[in-house]
């Protein structure tokens, strides 16, 4: 669904399967953010059909952490003319007890080839500038994309709409989430777009939800 120019949302709303939501940065940029789970990928691709997008039109794929229900359908990307993306910190991550997250889910290891591994700070996707924000807390490699010019924030599962991302998980460290959501919280930011549940619009509507998970949230963290 078009929510913005050049801006895509694909919310997952079946109660009953766990899946991410994933985004699309259309115009010049052309990146897919959180394939989600790979048995998804073909209707993911099916309502982006819808909205005038085609696969093979796609640049970029950026995960914004190696989690099955937002990484696994990266496979599906792996052809040539796409940069597959993915921080470093998660890329270690990935290769020692993150991928057992996948067993335990009982989902297949997906054979990605990252060409893009991602560092903290600027970066030009399609000749748009973006900054990557490391905010580990979630998972240690866990990325924010965030957007200067159209004051858009991509926040993975550090950040939902009035909650946060679960720290139960290998790698989760709560006062490391805590740190991560208060540099988030600094941001302008006038559209939050969050891995799971809806999207926050709205620069004042974004202040409350950082100011209401700091106050009722955080002491439980």
């Amino acid at each position: 669904m078009k929510i913005a120019e050049d801006l895509y949302s694909y919310i997952w709303t079946n109660p009953y399967e766990n899946n991410c939501n994933s985004y699309y940065l259309g115009g010049k940029v052309q990146a897919l953010i959180d394939p989600g789970l790979k048995k998804h990928v073909p209707g993911l691709l099916e309502k982006m059909e819808a909205d005038g997008i085609r696969a093979e039109n796609i640049r970029y794929v950026i995960n914004t952490h190696c989690h099955p229900d937002h990484y696994q359908g990266a496979e599906s990307f792996n052809g040539p003319g796409i940069e597959r993306g993915l921080h470093r910190e998660e890329i270690a991550f990935l290769d020692t007890i993150g991928r057992d997250m996948f067993q335990w889910f009982e989902l297949d290891f997906p054979e990605v080839d990252i060409n893009l591994p991602l560092s903290e700070g600027d970066i030009a996707l399609g000749g748009e500038s973006f900054q990557i924000l490391l905010i580990p807390g979630h998972s240690p490699g866990s990325i924010g994309l965030y957007w200067p010019e159209r004051r858009v924030l991509i926040s993975g599962d550090v950040v939902f709409d009035q909650n946060v991302g679960r720290t139960d998980f290998p790698g989760g460290d709560s006062a490391l989430l805590k740190e991560s959501i208060r540099r988030l919280a600094a941001l302008d930011v006038d559209l939050l777009l969050p891995g799971h549940m809806g999207i926050v619009a709205g620069d004042d509507k974004v202040s409350n939800n950082f100011r209401l998970i700091i106050n009722r949230i955080f002491p439980y963290l």
